[in-house]
């Protein structure tokens, strides 16, 4: 076997290695969030990088959408392997090949990064309303929570469709997954070929579009036989669940990691319990651990498989002493009963509970709730708010969390100050300008940390739809243990303000904590930088006993041929401060990141970074 490798990469690059490795035609028409998986997989196609039958896919960049659907439908009738990869608004556009493609009972692997629907405005943020909407098109429906599995679920996906000849969607959070760069252990050519079965593949070729064995498809069909037609694919979808159990199980054995259409964490005897499905289940999970070690009984269903969804599998993964469940939805169905996943549960428990369970079991109580829309904010404290929520003796049901909902009062109320934080993960904010090169390097920097050290590294990079000009904010952590945590960072062990503008403008130490390290990019010295810093700064300084540094990274860079990029500068000072690697061994793994980053722009701008 070929030797696995951990990387640092984000969950775009987490799926779009896996879909390179496993097709032959890629069809593409990039769109934001998604857009990176698109540009990886033309990238490797042009360096002639081969999948693992020892090709370079074709990949083709469609007029829109809609082409790049269509021509997935094209190929896959002709015999390929093929993907695309989309997300909000372009998934819509694929809709009318999706029904057919399902229709047909093609095998493929969609890969989405989801993300809001246009409504009341355009969010370029992510939920899950755009993958709830294509639920009626008959694909089956895998959930990723993180980067690691972003990867993992690809394969699991690939090697189910094949089998199952149901379409799969494998969707995961459009910016909290999507952007997050994390450490993973990257399956090998090996591994991908192990999951793969050739005779499923050679029976998809066979079952191609061609003049030496004719076939009649696509027919337009009277009431006499639609219906009984429509019915005949009832024994794939009923087969579907145990086909992706098995995957994931054939998984398990060839790299160790185990999953299950639902996974349960928390108490054995849990009295309630909280579920739902991608970024969020982190969050959940660490709340739930840090609840039990407090002494409360409760737990956390991650939904892996939501379509088919599997009533017996959602059931065994409930404790039996379950009282209360809250559900949480990803997104908002006006006029609707309920959101889409509470639906499912509720369903489950009416049709499976009583045979679980036994006749006289009392069905738990129900609740659902909306969050995280738009990527608003979901931390542990909002989480814990849930569990609380199901202890009233009149839960709120159909209740918001994470926003003040002051017209129609749907919103929990949630106590901010509750944490979850371990006292060795070590958390570190950087303030920077859009297009100063502060993200490039603090991706280079986590990059650095994950495959040099044996911490686990997390990058997640705040900005808003203006992105160059507008502030961005780097929220890195290092951890001995994978970091589950898909929420910001609340209290910080290190924080750095490269514009000295930002002070006058934004609470740049709120977060800090007592004792942090404060690095400010100043164009004043030690002696008479104080003076300039305004009043809340020096209070905020003094308060919290902040360790506090300066350096003129413009008069750095300036000297170095820099021009106003500071990232390089800043950088450097984060390593000589954080203590994570030894100094001269940062350096030098500075200037190979440089070297890597930089070195298609020429030898100068590798040698002016250098010099800074």
């Amino acid at each position: 076997m070929s030797e696995r490798k951990w990387v640092t990469i984000d969950g775009n690059e987490a799926a779009s290695y896996v879909a390179h490795k496993t097709n032959e035609v890629i069809a593409i028409y990039p769109i934001t969030p998604s857009s990176n998986m698109g540009e990886n997989c033309d990238e490797w196609a042009s360096q002639g990088r081969k999948n693992v039958f020892g090709v370079v896919p074709d990949v083709i960049e469609m007029q829109s959408e809609g082409g790049a659907a269509g021509a997935c439908h094209g190929a896959l009738q002709a015999g390929a392997l093929t993907t695309t990869f989309t997300a909000s608004q372009g998934l819509l556009l694929m809709i009318p090949n999706m029904f057919k493609i399902a229709g047909e009972l093609t095998p493929t692997v969609f890969h989405i990064a989801a993300r809001a629907l246009a409504t009341h405005a355009l969010s370029i943020f992510g939920d899950h309303s755009d993958v709830m909407s294509v639920r009626s098109t008959g694909w089956a429906m895998l959930a990723s929570s993180s980067v690691g599995e972003a990867h993992d679920m690809a394969m699991i996906a690939q090697a189910a469709t094949l089998k199952s000849r149901v379409p799969f969607l494998h969707f995961f959070d459009g910016f909290r997954t999507s952007h997050e760069v994390n450490k993973v252990e990257l399956l090998s050519d090996d591994d991908i070929r192990a999951m793969l079965d050739e005779q499923l593949i050679k029976a998809h070729r066979d079952r191609s579009m061609t003049p030496d064995r004719p076939v009649l498809r696509g027919t337009a069909q009277n009431p006499d036989v639609f219906f009984q037609a429509r019915e005949a694919c009832n024994p794939f979808y009923n087969a579907t669940p145990g086909i992706v159990q098995e995957a994931m199980d054939r998984f398990a054995k060839l790299v160790g990691r185990q999953y299950h259409l639902f996974d349960y964490v928390g108490a054995p005897d849990a009295d309630r319990v909280v579920v739902l499905m991608g970024s969020g289940v982190g969050t959940a999970e660490e709340t739930v651990l840090k609840l039990n070690k407090m002494g409360q009984k409760v737990g956390v269903v991650k939904v892996r498989l939501f379509r088919p969804f599997d009533v017996k599998a959602c059931l065994a993964a409930i404790p039996a002493t379950v009282k209360g469940i809250a559900v949480l939805d990803r997104t908002k169905e006006p006029g609707a009963t309920g959101e889409p996943l509470y639906q499912e549960v509720l369903t489950a428990l009416m049709e499976g509970w009583a045979e679980r369970a036994g006749a006289d079991a009392k069905i738990p109580r129900v609740i659902g709730g909306r969050y995280g829309l738009s990527s608003k904010e979901f931390t542990p404290a909002m989480v814990k708010a849930v569990l609380d929520e199901l202890n009233a003796a009149k839960p709120k049901n159909h209740f918001t969390v994470g926003i003040i909902d002051d017209v129609t009062h749907t919103s929990l109320k949630y106590d901010p100050e509750f944490h979850t934080d371990e006292p060795d993960v070590r958390c570190s904010l950087f303030y920077g300008l859009g297009a100063d090169g502060t993200v490039g390097a603090n991706k280079n920097s986590v990059k650095i940390i994950g495959e040099n050290t044996n911490l686990f590294a997390q990058g997640y990079f705040v900005y808003d739809s203006k992105k160059a000009g507008a502030i961005t904010v780097s929220h890195l952590r290092f951890s001995p243990r994978p970091i589950n945590s898909t929420y910001l960072i609340e209290r910080a062990s290190f924080v750095a303000c490269h514009q000295f503008v930002f002070l006058d403008r934004v609470d740049v130490l709120g977060q800090a904590e007592v004792g942090a390290t404060f690095l400010l990019n100043s164009p004043f010295g030690p002696e008479e930088v104080w003076d300039r810093l305004p009043q809340e700064v020096q209070e905020t300084i003094i308060a919290k006993k902040l360790k506090f540094y300066v350096i003129d990274g413009y008069g750095v860079a300036k000297a170095a041929g820099m021009g106003g990029r500071v990232n390089t500068v800043m950088q450097t000072c984060f390593f000589a401060l954080a203590n994570v690697l030894p100094r001269e061994e940062a350096i030098e793994q500075i200037k190979y990141a440089i070297k890597k980053t930089y070195g298609k722009r020429g030898e100068a701008i590798v040698q002016k970074n250098f010099a800074a």
